[in-house]
């Protein structure tokens, strides 16, 4: 019998903006959590719960995290990643993006992110996590379709 990997499902939301310098993104810096600490990425993102839709994790994510609600959800693309040399831990994240919503972005998990800010896309903080990073590069290509950690290997 073949070992079987394990695949973990996240959904990410990227609010969108119009700015002085083009399109901006809302971006959180990660703080007292286990991955990426100290780096910038989706203001709202987190696993797929059981029995959820990819929509669904999307809209609970940045109500729980940005504290919006009736978030205009547009599908982006997926992504599929790894971050080994054998692919037993592979991730597949539905990446989202939204120009409107209802309420003020806030910091709703201070305990998660010391940080919110607009950024625009031409110009992205640094440090960012690597796979967002790569995702926010191919933002309007028209990919549906992207991978990330096999060609890095």
């Amino acid at each position: 019998m073949t070992d079987r990997f394990v695949l973990v499902p996240a959904s990410y939301v990227y609010l969108l903006r119009d700015g002085a310098r083009g399109t901006e993104v809302l971006l959180q810096l990660r703080s007292g959590t286990p991955y990426m600490d100290g780096h910038w990425a989706a203001a709202a993102a987190g696993h797929v719960e059981r029995g959820e839709t990819a929509y669904d994790a999307a809209r609970r994510e940045a109500a729980e995290e940005l504290g919006v609600t009736d978030v205009g959800l547009e599908f982006a693309f997926t992504m599929q990643r790894t971050q080994h040399a054998e692919a037993i831990d592979e991730r597949v994240d539905w990446f989202f993006t939204a120009r409107s919503w209802s309420g003020e972005p806030r910091i709703v998990e201070p305990h998660k992110a010391a940080e919110i800010r607009w950024c625009p896309l031409a110009e992205l903080p640094e440090p960012m996590v690597p796979h967002e990073a790569h995702a926010l590069a191919h933002l309007g290509s028209g990919a549906a379709y992207l991978t990330f950690g096999w060609d890095e290997r």
